[in-house]
């Protein structure tokens, strides 16, 4: 039986054998491959099997005769340029696409280490003009390049091509080509990627943002190239909710700090239907303002000149428009702001209480679009237009007001009967230069302009210019670089008399100099360092008549400039998994710099005319007086669960520019004062303690937080002085401490049908004025309420969603009545009557409160539309409660009145219409 089976099989090999040496003769005339088959089988006894899309792939033309050789040698010829193999079995030739069918063991193949290989099993098609077929395989995830050989040539092969997108054509740039998780390569601006792979079997991963991701599988046997094709990812438009911070406020290090982004501000009702990041910001626990009609806002018990506003990294000086009814800067280009009211970054410097952040919007780089809005009092249009497609782009905003009707609502003589209008400009150009490096260049301009009276027109303004750079140098280190020019200026126009008419001008410049690096060391060090310098220049104020025949003459107030420069350095520890500490320290200098005079006052005696002791001259760039100082930054945060933290924190901050004003709030008239021999730098130290709770699978948020603040050299002011053109502003001014404390409570909502937050906040700001001598002495000394001291702060921001399109939000505030000094009786002196004023801040205006609401109706979610729109009908002040704005007083019949002024003492209604393209 044995010897039958052997005799059988070596009959059967001896058949194989003698067909495949078969000496044939063949002449060949064929323009592709499958002619070429056809006139073999026709002129042979051979049949061939394969898949027609094999050879449609592979286009060859063949014009050759073949006398006295082997069907082997003539099928070598043929395909020696294509990717096809062929295996012979008698009279039936098999063809294989890249791969090689065995049907023999390697004799080295025992003992040897394993080699990932791919084996193709034949799969036995003849194809013929009815069968068409083109079936598929199995191996749709199967890439198969080069042409397998029984014998390697190579170890490595090089397998390129490009990457598109098969709905439009575009190629994908940026599109990660990964094995085992390890980006091996990255395609370019046009889609081509190139990459090294091992023979033999690889699982490879495609991704690129805003597309799916691709698994496929890729067999080398060789030198090739292919085109792969990425869809975009379309998301439905059902409901979105962003949950990647949703854990932020809890194992972040830093406490204090709040981020708002543009989008959760649209359906806040706000005065005159305007969206305002600033407004929405006093709605939080432990900022306010100090009512309708005030511009700034006060951090934590702090002054207003004490916050730092940065657009783009560039200071902003005056952050409102209509005397504070809107934010300087378009809603439509803000892409988010951070709040820091603790735990300032070391990098930032400057003011005691807070910073504000304020990053722009990028433009769109692939198609042009836009957003924009038309209110009652304002309409705004916002661009984006792609410069280099993919790479950079131009952002154009601007807003204007056009009427004046809303100063005919106001429950004042004065007021109703003025004029007021304003516009901002926004220019940003960005540009992606390389994958790790990319610019960002930002030009800004607002304006306002006013009159109370017929006589005078003020005008102020804001201008900046930005130039931001990014680059990363690898995965560890990355660095920020940056130069900013802000200039701020204001000036009054007053032409009731000609020969008393004037021009008058006041302007402050600041150019800044920013480096910042990031130096991820380890998962458990994390070290932010740099340097900023700035540079002030102001012009106090300059005095100019306007009538030849003027009564006045000119006036100039020696200008000032001082250069503010600080090294920083903080590390991000995590010490464990709860707990993390970050330490960061900044060191300032500060230089007062000619030219100037400056007078020198006697060491035991107040600063005033008497008692000037000489006068010291100093040349342009000398150094007047140096101020420096170390400052402290550190948080600390312990988990005490997954959802549960606690953070302390303890600061300190230098501030060498202060604002002066005799009025409650910051007005577009405020002077600002550096640094120099006879006023000192402010200090502020805060302590903070907070828990943080979120609450697990639930979009609650819940944080308490309490601080403590001191301050030394607050600036302030005697009564009656004059600081308006002033050459010795030290005589008018007052130094001293101040005190603040608070706890605030704040709960959101962020997402579900009904959503938003409750903010509460008890808090004290307290001032001090003594002195040894009686005339800096304010209320004898003791500490008394800042003209911003609300204890009592309440907001409740609730919005409910009836559909996708429908929506109600409503808006309650209140605040303790901020305080006020009333005058208490009357005294005769000399003759003459005076009136007796109480303390300083001894009383209080009534109590505020307000009531909005605003409807919020959406437009269609359908993708292809020109564009997409929003409506917003809102009423301001609800219950039409006659909020004061101010309360003065005047002698008639020889009895001292008190009137109340108010904004707005009636309901407020707007309609504005909001759309983007």
């Amino acid at each position: 039986m044995k010897k039958a089976l052997s005799i059988l099989v070596l009959f059967v090999s001896f058949s194989i054998f003698s067909q495949q040496d078969s000496i044939i003769t063949v002449e060949i005339n064929a323009s592709n491959l499958t002619e070429a088959l056809n006139q073999i089988e026709k002129q042979t006894d051979y049949s061939f099997f394969y898949k027609k899309k094999w050879l449609d792939n592979n286009a060859i033309t063949i014009n050759e005769k073949f006398e006295k050789t082997t069907i082997a040698e003539i099928l070598k010829f043929v395909f020696k340029d294509t990717n096809i193999n062929f295996y012979l079995s008698k009279n039936q030739i098999i063809l294989t696409e890249n791969s090689v069918i065995y049907d023999k063991v390697a004799t080295n193949f025992i003992g040897r280490e394993e080699i990932t290989t791919t084996v193709i099993k034949p799969i036995l098609i003849q194809e013929t003009q009815k069968s068409n077929t083109n079936t598929d395989n199995n191996y749709n995830d199967l890439i198969v390049v080069g042409k397998e050989s029984v014998t390697k040539q190579k170890v490595t092969y090089e397998i390129s091509g490009f990457i598109m997108n098969p709905k439009n054509g575009n190629p994908v740039a940026d599109a990660n080509i990964r094995i085992q998780n390890k980006i091996i390569t990255t395609t370019n601006d046009k889609g081509f990627y190139k990459l090294m792979l091992p023979y033999g079997k690889h699982a490879i991963e495609i991704e690129a943002p805003g597309h799916k991701k691709t698994n496929l599988t890729i067999v080398a046997y060789g030198n090739g190239t292919k085109n792969f094709n990425l869809s975009e990812a379309i998301t439905e438009l059902n409901e979105v909710v962003i949950e990647g911070a949703s854990d932020k406020n809890v194992k972040s290090t830093t406490s204090g700090v709040t981020s708002i982004n543009m989008e959760d501000v649209k359906s806040v009702p706000m005065v005159l239907g305007e969206r305002d990041i600033l407004k929405v910001a006093t709605t939080l626990p432990g900022i306010k303002s100090t009512g309708e009609g005030a511009a700034g806002v006060n951090v934590r018990g702090g002054k207003e000149d004490q916050n730092l506003f940065l657009l783009d990294n560039a200071t902003i000086y005056n952050p409102s428009h209509f005397f504070g009814f809107f934010s300087s800067i378009n809603p439509y280009v803000i892409k988010n702001a951070e709040i820091y009211k603790g735990s300032i970054p070391a990098e930032f410097g400057g003011r005691l209480s807070s910073v504000f952040d304020i990053k722009s919007k990028n433009g769109n780089s692939e198609k042009i679009s836009g957003e924009g809005g038309i209110g009652p009092v304002t309409s705004n249009l916002t661009v984006s237009i792609p410069v280099v497609k993919g790479k950079s782009s131009v952002l154009l905003g601007g807003r204007a007001t056009y009427s004046d009707w809303i100063l005919k609502q106001i429950d004042n003589p004065e007021i109703k009967n003025s004029k007021a209008s304003f516009y901002d400009l926004i220019l940003k150009y960005n540009h992606q230069i390389s994958k790790k490096t990319s610019l960002e260049s930002t030009i800004y301009y607002s304006n306002d302009l006013f009159n109370l009276t017929s006589d005078s027109t003020y005008t102020y303004s804001n201008r900046i210019i930005t130039l931001n750079g990014k680059h990363n140098f690898n995965e560890k280190n990355k660095a920020e670089f940056g130069i900013t020019n802000s200039e701020y200026k204001f000036g009054i126009d007053f032409e009731k008399n000609n020969q008393k008419s004037f021009n008058f001008g006041f302007k402050v410049n600041e150019t800044k100099l920013i480096y910042k690096g990031l130096y991820n060391y380890s998962n458990r060090h994390k070290f932010t360092y740099g340097v900023n310098s700035t540079l002030y220049n102001i012009s106090p104020g300059t005095l100019t008549p306007t009538d030849k025949n003027s009564l006045l003459t000119y006036q100039s107030i020696q200008k000032e400039k001082g250069l503010e420069s600080a090294l920083f350095i903080s590390d991000n520890i995590t010490l464990n998994k709860k707990l993390s500490i970050n330490l960061g320290l900044r060191y300032t200098n500060f230089m007062a710099l000619g030219p100037s005079t400056q007078r020198e006052y006697g060491a035991n005696a107040p600063i005033n005319e008497e008692n000037v002791i000489n006068e010291i001259t100093h040349k342009n760039n000398e150094t007047i007086k140096t101020y420096n100082g170390l400052e402290y930054r550190i948080a600390l945060r312990q988990l005490l669960t997954e959802t549960i933290s606690v953070k302390l924190s303890y600061d300190t901050n230098y501030q060498y520019l202060h604002k002066l004003s005799t009025n409650t709030t910051q007005s577009p008239t405020d002077t600002w004062k550096l640094a120099d021999l006879n006023i000192k730098p402010s200090f502020g130290q805060q302590v903070a303690f907070g828990v943080y709770k979120n609450f697990n699978g639930q979009p609650y948020e819940i944080s308490l937080e309490t601080y403590y603040k001191k301050s030394s050299n607050i600036l302030d002011y005697k009564v009656g002085a004059e600081l308006i053109l002033n050459e010795h502003i030290e005589t008018e001014v007052l130094q001293g401490e101040g005190k603040s404390y608070g706890i605030e409570l704040l709960l959101k909502k962020t997402s579900g049908r009904l959503n938003g937050w409750i903010g509460y906040s008890y808090s004290k700001s307290l001032i001090k004025l003594d002195s040894q001598f009686n005339e800096e002495v304010v209320n004898n000394g003791n500490y008394f309420p800042t003209n911003f001291d609300k204890p009592h702060d309440l907001s409740v921001i609730l919005n409910y969603k009836f559909t996708k399109r429908y929506s109600l939000s409503t808006n309650f505030i209140y605040q303790t009545g901020r305080p006020i000094t009333y005058p208490i009786g009357s005294y005769e002196f000399g003759g003459n009557q005076y009136t007796l004023y109480s303390d300083r801040n001894e009383f209080r205006v009534p109590d505020y409160y307000r009531l909005d609401i605003g409807f919020n109706i959406e437009g269609n979610h359908k993708i292809k539309k020109l564009a997409h729109s929003y409506w917003n009908i809102s009423i301001y002040n609800v219950l039409g409660r006659n909020n004061p704005y101010s309360i003065y007083f005047v002698t008639e019949e020889g009895k001292v009145k008190a009137y109340q002024t108010s904004i707005f003492s009636i309901p407020v209604p707007t309609i504005t219409y909001n759309f983007k393209f």
